[in-house]
């Protein structure tokens, strides 16, 4: 909760930062790399965790890798995590900061996991009935999930619908049993 806090401060800092400074969209893609970064790599993750790691040596790993890379502002909130000695935070700051960015743009992230890929005519029907439902603009992501049998998972926010058949088989399994348990006595 507490790490959920901080990042978010940081995040929304960030944010109106570089609403600010008119550079949203390059932040914004400077924190995709740096979680897609921290998501392929669990060793630089641990790095930034590691108390023995000095606090200098994290911000010049952070430097060799991105300075070239990322947009001056972004690079600031960098400095700033370092001398604050919150380095561990910056993972849940760009997953904040993605959250805010789409909520300040509009955007509704939906993910969709079916047993078989979405056809062009499917993915528009789903675009459409969750722009609908929640009045955003949505991007979508897709899964295939073979073990689904059918049918689909919609996961909007926190809300999700399991439509597959893996998950009314799973109901069924449960209301035979329930019922036989019943019978018996």
């Amino acid at each position: 909760m507490v790490n959920s806090r901080v990042a978010s401060r940081y995040a929304k800092s960030l944010l109106g930062l570089a609403v600010e400074k008119n550079v949203l969209k390059e932040v914004y893609q400077d924190m995709m790399l740096f979680k897609e970064t921290c998501k392929a790599n669990r060793d630089f993750v641990l790095m930034l965790r590691n108390p023995i790691i000095s606090h200098e040596k994290k911000k010049a790993v952070l430097y060799a890798l991105f300075q070239d890379k990322f947009h001056p502002i972004t690079l600031t909130i960098f400095d700033v995590i370092t001398r604050k000695n919150r380095e561990a935070y910056l993972p849940a700051i760009a997953e904040s900061f993605e959250n805010q960015y789409r909520h300040h743009q509009g955007i509704a992230k939906a993910i969709i996991t079916s047993s078989v890929p979405l056809t062009e005519k499917l993915r528009e029907e789903v675009t459409s009935l969750v722009a609908k439902q929640t009045g955003k603009k949505v991007e979508l992501e897709e899964h295939v999930d073979s073990t689904l049998i059918g049918g689909f998972v919609l996961k909007i926010g926190d809300q999700q619908m399991d439509n597959s058949v893996k998950a009314k088989l799973k109901a069924l399994t449960y209301e035979f049993a329930d019922n036989s348990f019943v019978k018996s006595y």
